[in-house]
């Protein structure tokens, strides 16, 4: 295992000031990130890893007007727990809820949950031997190796892993807003596949907070080959805002959270179980699964019309 310096944050800019020129990693619940150094996976590794478990005030929950304030370092067993975030933004108290096992949930953060990395195998094996796309290889090897968990609504810059964050399509869903040490930063626009990264962050940009707008109904459902532990096949997240617009987001099936404005259409007339059932079919409709996925296509259709019945 190679080696690197430790160092403990007092505030998130001093964090992101030492991260900054690239050679620094910072980390939260290290329920990730360790894993991945462990099994030396990339090409180059960091000089230091900046612990941000020791910034006071990051993990607070609170109201703030028509939104709650959800700090980075909030564990996800206190988000799946909090009352405030289960009256307000129940889909996303219930996919913190289904994040790993109950020892993850409460080592690991809302912070460290949205910025993971992807869980694709050829991106994940140990000692870097698939030298894919997302680390300056020329290819893919998902695209036409095994590639019965990745993409089934294309590519993203010629990456075809899924994202596997289970908070992240329920914040998309709200329309939260991801507040870093630069910028603010709509939920919609924060995930992608750049390089290491599942996400926009720029070297020296930590994420602080989260505000999440108050739902009128949301709701979040998983479908996971174990119940506990694994990573989502498919997962949903739908939500109501006060003009009675609904979002459906739903993750495992692209590299960022995929918003279906096809099923969302199919919404415009109220949530009901003809509408679920016309919008699940409707989320599927531009999908174009990979020789080993397509069983993904039908698990999709399923949970948006499942998931937007938990609000009819």
């Amino acid at each position: 295992m190679k080696h690197f310096k430790h160092m403990q944050a007092s505030s998130a800019d001093q964090a992101a000031k030492e991260a900054a020129g690239g050679t620094a990693w910072v980390m939260a619940g290290g329920t990730d990130l360790l894993g991945t150094l462990k099994d030396e996976i990339f090409p180059a590794y960091p000089e230091t890893v900046i612990d941000l478990k020791t910034i006071e005030g990051m993990d607070g929950i609170e109201e703030d007007g028509d939104a709650l304030r959800i700090g980075a370092l909030a564990k996800l067993s206190d988000v799946a727990e909090s009352e405030l975030v289960n009256t307000h933004a129940a889909a996303l108290a219930q996919a913190a809820a289904k994040v790993a096992s109950p020892t993850i949930r409460h080592m690991g953060t809302l912070g460290g949950n949205v910025c993971q990395m992807h869980r694709c195998w050829y991106f994940r094996v140990p000692d870097d031997r698939f030298h894919c796309r997302r680390k300056g290889g020329a290819t893919c090897p998902a695209r036409i190796g095994d590639n019965r968990y990745h993409s089934i609504f294309g590519d993203d810059g010629g990456c075809f892993a899924s994202s596997s964050h289970d908070t992240a399509p329920a914040l998309v869903a709200l329309g939260a807003t991801v507040r870093t040490t630069k910028r603010d930063i709509p939920a919609e626009e924060f995930f992608g596949a750049h390089g290491l990264r599942s996400n926009v962050l720029e070297d020296g940009e930590v994420v602080k907070e989260f505000s999440v707008p108050k739902a009128a109904k949301s709701a979040f459902q998983k479908f996971a080959l174990r119940k506990s532990i694994d990573f989502p096949v498919v997962n949903c997240a739908v939500a109501q805002g006060a003009d009675g617009a609904t979002r459906v987001v739903l993750g495992g099936v692209y590299p960022a959270p995929w918003r279906s404005a096809e099923a969302e259409a199919e919404l415009a007339g109220g949530v009901t179980a003809e509408s679920a059932a016309k919008a699940g079919e409707a989320a599927v409709s531009v999908a174009k699964p990979l020789g080993k996925n397509a069983y993904k296509v039908d698990i999709a259709r399923t949970l948006v019309k499942r998931t937007l019945t938990d609000i009819a």
